[in-house]
């Protein structure tokens, strides 16, 4: 399909575009009135997810009030392990919650891999509907939580934690945390083969926990797992870019774009001009606005978006992005002058 705006798959590719593309983590999100009003209609989260009209809507509105130039699929990175019977709860104010952690190699043995068309049937359809509803008009991102993210929640039983019991597993039984990673990494290459070929233009891997690892323990147990999925990937869908990003992860640019992935998103912490000289032309690179500077007045968050598009200087393979999801508290008002900046001042790096 020849899409209308392809200015998002071009910066993919590292080839010429006329303005930095720009969307954002979380774009479909609580900020917004109208997925609100969409929440309330599927009455909790997870029946929002589980319903592939409603999730259709929910990533169309970002899309009707800013013009962004990609959208991103509406689900949660914990479906994968939902899938694999453990009880994902999301409790009000704590997030989400599993019934059954993974903790011993019994739990690890019983775990089977999902087939994605049918314990996973309603991402798929959520992928089919959303590409439908989208025509020729734009990209569409799919996702998956990287193993060792899915894995912290999977072990620890919940989210926001210290991390004490995985990290644990990882030293005094590293061959149990590697089998179950090694599942996560089948499930995962699974997951994402099948909404490429429900319709996903692209795909990203949130590792989101890959930054509490020391450098050793990070390619252990959170890169070489992302690895043999970007191998799967690109064995089965040449074709199709993948992203790579790693909460954290900025000391890690180098041995990320060695996984064979077209993209890193970078967090804010990290430099972008750096991140730039440091992986040349290897890879394209996404972010790095601070989330939180979108709670800040509008002219800020012009200079904000002005100084990440001095940093990365000029000529194509910049995705302007957040450096991690948007706040739920931002104004929508405020999203957009950021979107708008991008639109203004980046056409001056590409010509």
């Amino acid at each position: 399909m020849t899409l209308k705006n392809d200015l998002f798959l071009r910066a993919l590719k590292r080839q010429p575009v006329e303005r930095t593309p720009v969307w954002m983590m979380r774009q479909a999100g609580r900020y917004l009135p109208e997925y609100r009003a969409s929440r309330a209609k599927a009455g909790d989260f997870l029946s929002l997810c589980k319903n592939a009209e409603l999730c259709c809507e929910v990533v169309m509105q970002p899309l009707d009030r800013f013009g962004l130039d990609a959208a991103i699929l509406f689900s949660d990175i914990l479906t994968i392990p939902d899938a694999m019977g453990l009880g994902l709860r999301f409790v009000e104010g704590e997030g989400p919650v599993f019934d059954r952690p993974v903790r011993d190699a019994r739990a690890v043995e019983a775990i089977g891999v999902p087939d994605p068309e049918t314990e996973l049937r309603y991402v798929m359809d959520a992928v089919r509907v959303i590409r439908k509803g989208l025509g020729d008009t734009l990209p569409l991102i799919g996702f998956s939580g990287s193993p060792w993210t899915l894995a912290t929640y999977m072990v620890e039983g919940a989210g926001g934690s210290d991390f004490h019991t995985i990290k644990r597993m990882a030293y005094d039984q590293p061959e149990l945390l590697e089998s179950l990673l090694a599942k996560l990494s089948a499930a995962a290459s699974l997951y994402l083969e099948a909404q490429v070929a429900a319709g996903a233009d692209a795909l990203m891997i949130f590792d989101t926990w890959g930054g509490v690892l020391a450098p050793h323990d990070y390619v252990q147990f959170s890169l070489e797992p992302m690895a043999r999925i970007v191998a799967h990937l690109k064995k089965v869908h040449p074709d199709i870019p993948v992203i790579l990003f790693t909460k954290n992860g900025g000391q890690h640019l180098e041995i990320m774009a060695d996984t064979g992935a077209d993209a890193l998103g970078l967090d804010w912490t990290t430099d972008l001009t750096s991140a730039r000289a440091r992986v040349g032309h290897r890879v394209a690179l996404q972010g790095n606005l601070d989330p939180v500077l979108l709670l800040a007045d509008p002219a800020r968050i012009r200079a904000g978006v002005a100084r990440v598009l001095e940093a990365y200087g000029k000529g194509g393979g910049h995705i302007f992005n957040l450096g991690h999801g948007i706040l739920q508290q931002t104004p929508p008002e405020h999203a957009k002058a950021m979107i708008d900046a991008v639109r203004e001042l980046s056409p001056a790096y590409h010509r």
